[in-house]
């Protein structure tokens, strides 16, 4: 059972210096592995555009054509995993994004990558669940609905 995440659930050593909320990773991650679900870890397209001592920015300062082809090239090898593991009948849980994010946010205004990844998913006739981590969420933080949530997949 696949389960696709954004980089900086498992690394948030890639995340804008002044707004990383954990030590490494998310505790969400330790849960999603003992619940059994496998992890496909999406590469940071803001690291991978600017680096690590990038300033905070908007989504419309990341809206570039250079911009969008970085994250629909990363996201590329990815899909192709995801058919893969479709096509020997795994199950694809879900995306984990991050709300309010200007490239992985999923509900609301919906961030960059995001927008790529679902429309080439779209574009293969992918239907995938999604879900994201609260912007008040840190490691100390006790989500119980969002973890109870992810458990039913």
């Amino acid at each position: 059972m696949p389960w696709s995440k954004i980089h900086c659930i498992l690394n948030q050593n890639s995340v804008v210096l002044p707004l990383a909320r954990s030590k490494g990773g998310f505790p969400i991650a330790k849960f999603l592995i003992d619940q059994g679900i496998g992890i496909i870890q999406l590469p940071c397209p803001e690291f991978k555009f600017l680096g690590p001592q990038r300033k905070p920015m908007n989504k419309e300062q990341y809206d570039s054509p250079e911009y969008r082809t970085l994250c629909k090239n990363l996201f590329m090898p990815i899909l192709e995993d995801i058919k893969k593991y479709l096509a020997e009948d795994y199950s694809l849980v879900g995306i984990l994004g991050i709300n309010e994010s200007p490239t992985c946010s999923i509900s609301g205004k919906m961030g960059i990558f995001m927008e790529e990844i679902f429309t080439m998913l779209n574009e293969q006739a992918i239907d995938i669940k999604y879900f994201e981590i609260p912007t008040d969420y840190t490691e100390a933080t006790d989500f119980n609905d969002l973890y109870n949530s992810l458990s039913l997949c």
